[in-house]
């Protein structure tokens, strides 16, 4: 257990926030720790959006690190790969794998069959993330990219930054939106209530998000549209689009209590098309067709 009082540097701050900087671990483990009852200020249970002050008391306990886990292969995370080259490999990323390891989570991962197929990956760019300059939630199915070398990774990251790679997703949303196309410019910022992340106005504060949709067709209660983003915010989106009240079938975060829950296995969002210049100059565009359970709810 460990005691500390809060500094005068942190007054005022999310008690995430005073857990992530008083430990050195990232914010999502500090939100795990309070979550699981780890975490108390002046002798008491609080949660992750508690706003602390100087001097109050906080106990930390850091529960044992677990060893020789094994991890749980629940998905078969054989790659598919739509490209490679010396610089990259383009693969389609299945619903249901994580892309990596993450808190309170023990199962394969996205970067396990990367490393697994190409040992070298693990060198390349963050070792906890070794080759992604991109990630897709763990249900959402579809194209990505990974870097293969130190230099096409930053390369890539420069091409992310910059806005140069067109990114296209297809999603089936509950209701009918009001406009057969639209853009979506509302902040993302993360939600101070629930593990989510939050759509606001633009006056508000928040992550620069933009986000241009367009409805292919149309059902009685559903909507197929093409996505395209030009920000690549987390939970982009799907907030963005829960924002407009048509949150998308099948999400377990982002949902309106109006509509009814279809029976579906998984997410209804797919990454259909991605188009750049790869580190060699040449310009590729990629796609993977949606799948039929996506496709046959409209």
């Amino acid at each position: 257990m460990r005691k500390r009082k809060i500094p005068q540097s942190l007054d005022g701050q999310r008690l995430d926030l005073a857990v992530k900087e008083l430990l050195g671990v990232s914010r999502g483990v500090a939100q795990q720790l309070i979550k699981n009852k780890h975490v108390d200020v002046n002798e008491r249970p609080v949660s992750a959006h508690t706003i602390v002050h100087t001097d109050d008391l906080i106990e930390m306990e850091i529960p044992p690190a677990r060893k020789n886990v094994k991890k749980i292969h629940h998905v078969n995370a054989k790659l598919e790969i739509l490209y490679e080259d010396k610089d990259v490999l383009v693969i389609v990323k299945p619903s249901g794998l994580l892309v990596h390891e993450a808190p309170g989570k023990n199962e394969t991962t996205l970067v396990d069959a990367l490393v697994k197929y190409n040992p070298k990956i693990k060198k390349v760019g963050d070792p906890k993330r070794p080759g992604l300059v991109q990630r897709l939630d763990k249900e959402v199915s579809g194209v990505m990219i990974v870097a293969k070398t130190p230099q096409s990774f930053d390369y890539l990251k420069g091409e992310f930054a910059a806005r140069r790679v067109k990114k296209e997703y297809v999603a089936v949303v509950y209701g009918n939106l009001a406009k057969m196309q639209d853009t979506i410019t509302f902040r993302i910022a993360r939600s101070r209530e629930k593990a989510r992340m939050v759509a606001r106005p633009s006056s508000q504060e928040g992550k620069e998000a933009i986000t241009h949709y367009e409805v292919l067709k149309r059902a009685a209660h559903h909507d197929l549209v093409a996505v395209r983003i030009e920000t690549g915010r987390t939970h982009q989106i799907r907030a963005h689009l829960h924002a407009l009240g048509h949150p998308i079938v099948g999400d377990p975060l982002y949902k309106i209590k109006r509509f009814k829950p279809l029976p579906v296995s998984r997410i209804m969002l797919h990454s259909k098309h991605l188009s750049l210049t790869l580190p060699n100059g040449e310009k590729k565009t990629f796609e993977s067709t949606p799948p039929d359970e996506l496709l046959s709810l409209v």
